[in-house]
């Protein structure tokens, strides 16, 4: 079944008229290629399903030569419409009027995603013979798609590989950058990293100042502690040309992916520059293992897992599209949460604001005044309303903080429930909070102290790795 959106998740009817013209392009390309008849049953009913939703935000039924003149939502289309509103994401903007931040569980249904809950847990646990990872087990890590796979694959003793990426676009990074590199590396120590420099080259920076973020980066990436052995970072500007495999697939992804398609999964126009709309297809790449001679041989059996924030899935949803018609294994992917603003949960952290966030460069001193003077604050206006009514944990971002970073489930509770109670100040969680992130902040600035140029172009030097893919 192809990934895309539910029709409803579509803010306008320009939207709409977009993706059905990409459903309807897939429904030719799975006939043409004679797919199996429940995949083309599938897309055929999510393109009705799409031409339904565009009817009843229009007025009118679909005519491929006849785009909307209405361009906004209807304004009678009730809550639903509101709630879209309320609700942007797309790889570049991420943004929300509620203070509790995105309401995910709405996302998973307009991205057609799969939640992660329970029973998948408990199989990763008897998977891997090892507690689930806090990230896991609080729900930062909330959708998927196609774990299972995975976990067959692991318990049948078949390779897999991860893939995940970071978008330089400042020198430091800050905590919240580091989420997918912790998950990864506690959980399986296996990564192939992108730094997506032509990514960043075509929207915002310059090249010689993509390079050294890319270097400064990736210093942060390999102080989490990955094994040398087991790791390739890669920038795509210089690895695309050094593997002729890399860049076959890049054009097999291209000749798969209309200009239609590309505007109906990432909102593109006329306007924007080719650069734009080929990036996609390089980001895609890095999901095939015969992208990697030097690593896979020319093996192209071998799935990738995908670790990344639930913004990103847009590229992947289009990979998972296109892989099955170039002869490939769809990518599976794990979606986290988004990493809160000092702020509050309305936005992603963004490296361009000092105090929007704790950077992996801030002092002691730094991380206690930010967190004193910017945490947003779910407590009462007095101490006397707050030990009456207590606090909220659902906007106070100092606990949003604690769930990423305390590891002890029991101290956390409890934190919850006091906070909660009145038993315990604003003053107090923020307390909390900074003992916990001055020495995590800390460790890792002593760790990347040891990180040399030297090794940096090791990790990004391409070679075969400590597995045999033979």
């Amino acid at each position: 079944m192809a990934d895309v959106p539910n029709g409803k998740s579509c803010a306008s009817p320009v939207e709409l008229f977009n993706s059905i013209a990409t459903q309807g392009e897939l429904v030719q390309s799975l006939k043409a290629g004679k797919a199996p008849k429940d995949e083309i049953d599938s897309a055929v009913k999510m393109l009705l399903s799409l031409k339904m939703s565009y009817k009843v935000a229009t007025g009118e039924d679909y005519k491929a030569d006849c785009p909307p003149k209405n361009t906004t939502p209807e304004n009678n289309q009730g809550s639903d419409a509101t709630e879209v509103e309320e609700d942007f994401v797309d790889p570049w903007t991420v943004q929300t009027s509620s203070a509790k931040g995105i309401d995910y569980d709405k996302l998973i249904v307009r991205f057609g995603s799969s939640k992660i809950d329970k029973e998948l847990v408990n199989r990763i646990e008897r998977a891997t013979g090892q507690r689930p990872h806090r990230f896991l087990r609080r729900g930062i890590f909330f959708s998927h798609r196609d774990m299972n796979q995975v976990l067959d694959a692991y318990e049948n003793k078949k390779p897999f590989y991860l893939y995940t990426g970071r978008g330089p676009s400042s020198e430091a990074m800050h905590v919240g950058h580091l989420i997918p590199f912790i998950f990864t590396k506690v959980k399986i120590n296996d990564i192939f990293d992108m730094l997506d420099e032509s990514e960043n080259l075509i929207w915002k920076k310059t090249k010689r100042q993509n390079y050294g973020y890319a270097v400064e980066n990736a210093k942060d990436i390999i102080a989490c502690g990955f094994d040398i052995n087991k790791t390739f970072i890669f920038s795509d500007l210089d690895y695309m040309g050094m593997s002729p495999g890399f860049y076959r697939n890049v054009v097999k992804i291209q000749k798969h992916v209309t200009f239609n398609q590309v505007k109906g999964i990432f909102g593109f126009t006329d306007s924007d520059s080719i650069g734009k709309i080929s990036f996609p297809a390089i980001q895609a790449a890095p999901s095939f293992s015969n992208s990697f001679p030097q690593i896979f041989q020319d093996r192209t059996d071998i799935q990738c897992l995908i670790p990344c924030a639930i913004d990103q899935d847009p590229y992947f949803r289009m990979t998972r599209d296109v892989a099955p018609r170039i002869g490939y294994p769809k990518p599976a992917l794990l979606h986290s949460t988004f990493f809160p603003a000092l702020q509050g949960a309305q936005t992603k952290m963004s490296a361009s604001d000092p105090n929007s966030s704790i950077f992996l460069i801030d002092t002691a001193k730094q991380i206690k005044t930010k967190v004193n003077k910017h945490a947003f604050s779910g407590g009462r206006d007095t101490i006397e309303e707050h030990r009456q009514f207590g606090g909220n944990c659902d906007v106070d971002v100092s606990f949003m903080y604690l769930t990423f970073f305390l590891e002890d489930d029991d101290k956390l509770e409890q934190i919850r429930k006091d906070y909660t109670s009145g038993a315990m100040l604003t003053g107090e969680l923020k307390k909390t909070l900074i003992e916990v992130l001055q020495p995590l902040v800390a460790e890792h600035q002593a760790r990347r102290k040891e990180v040399t140029d030297e090794i940096v172009k090791e990790f990004m030097t391409p070679r075969k790795l400590s597995f045999d893919f033979q």
